[in-house]
């Protein structure tokens, strides 16, 4: 079955670290949602100011060009998908079975790894407008982002198989 598999969270969740595991466990290409980002959004970011849907328009665009481009039966996309907006897109609009695989970690540790990061452009002053534009899907598969990410790849492998 082709799928999509969405490793999704807030900045700091561990998303691009568990996809690239993720995405070599299974031997299928990753995509790093961070990369579609237009500079404007970047530079939004950077300053400090939140996204706003609109803001994520183009970049949803770009997201599923991508995806239908893959080749692959299976393709992990590492992406905050903190929104309906971008889930309803990543379901309508994209080929595949998707799968969302939301990394879970209490805000301070997400505020600390933002801290630990160099050259990021996501400020850790964003965290807490992330956190509320937070929506969960109903069928997401929740991980503990604070384990080792050998045991989320496992977790989600184990889910996958089933």
């Amino acid at each position: 079955m082709r799928m999509l598999i969405v490793v999704m969270g807030p900045s700091g969740a561990g998303k691009s670290r568990v996809g690239s595991a993720l995405a070599a466990e299974l031997s299928v290409p990753m995509l790093e949602g961070d990369d579609f980002h237009t500079d404007e959004a970047r530079k939004k970011m950077a300053s400090g100011i939140a996204l706003e849907d609109a803001d994520r328009t183009v970049w949803v665009d770009r997201l599923v060009a991508q995806i239908e481009a893959e080749t692959a039966e299976q393709v992990v996309l590492a992406c905050s998908a903190l929104t309906h907006y971008v889930q309803r897109r990543l379901r309508n609009q994209v080929s595949r079975h998707p799968v969302f695989v939301l990394l879970d970690a209490p805000r301070e540790v997400l505020a600390d790894r933002m801290q630990q990061r160099d050259g990021h452009f996501m400020p850790v002053s964003l965290l807490d407008s992330q956190l509320e534009a937070l929506r969960a899907p109903d069928d997401a598969i929740v991980v503990d982002a604070c384990e080792s990410v050998e045991t989320i790849v496992d977790s989600i492998c184990g889910v996958l198989n089933n």
